[in-house]
């Protein structure tokens, strides 16, 4: 069974000092650096939004950060504006591996709708192409680290486990927002999907 590391968004806009920093988000980066050679393929996931994103709470003059509103695909979190296209915010964490990906999914990047998923945009129909790269490299089995766990990585491996792959994350390998409960939960749904928390 070929095995893939998929790593979510290690990007400087989530680590200590950036506009959504996710606490702790540094730390996993030694330990992804040295997981990547046990692959047979390596994939990053890259958020790559648009200035002016409808996901951003700059773009909505009645609502702040954090704020949940109702979208044309569902709920959405408002975020501050993060991982604009080209930004030194958008770029990898200088200290992530990236040469030995073998692919760079950037998501996000359709100004109407936001994509947490590294499989899906959060209307939950219209595909990254991901599982159609996996599926070509006859990949069954993967493994997910990086940021965030309660958002990215999570709708990451609940998709792929809907998608029929086998699925861990190693959650000494991810950090966590946990905006109003949203760990607990997003463990609970991730384990309900059969996703193995390693």
């Amino acid at each position: 069974m070929t095995h893939a590391l998929i790593v979510i968004d290690v990007q400087n806009d989530f680590c200590p000092g950036g506009a959504l920093e996710v606490p702790q988000g540094d730390e996993i980066l030694r330990g992804i650096n040295a997981l990547m050679p046990e692959f047979d393929a390596v994939v990053l996931t890259q958020d790559w939004h648009p200035a002016a994103h409808s996901s951003f709470a700059s773009s909505h003059k009645n609502n702040g950060p954090y704020e949940i509103i109702t979208m044309p695909y569902g709920p959405q979190v408002l975020w501050p504006d993060h991982c604009i296209q080209g930004s030194i915010g958008a770029q990898f964490h200088p200290e992530l591996q990236t040469d030995r990906a073998d692919l760079i999914i950037r998501k996000g990047y359709n100004p109407d709708i936001d994509s947490y998923s590294a499989f899906f945009e959060n209307d939950h129909r219209t595909p990254t192409g991901l599982e159609g790269y996996l599926r070509t490299r006859g990949i069954e089995r993967l493994t997910m680290v990086g940021l965030a766990l309660d958002f990215c990585v999570n709708f990451s491996a609940v998709d792929a486990a809907k998608l029929g792959f086998k699925v861990d994350v190693r959650e000494d390998l991810c950090r966590a927002i946990d905006l109003d409960g949203s760990l607990a939960k997003a463990r609970e749904g991730m384990r309900a999907a059969g996703v193995t928390l390693a």
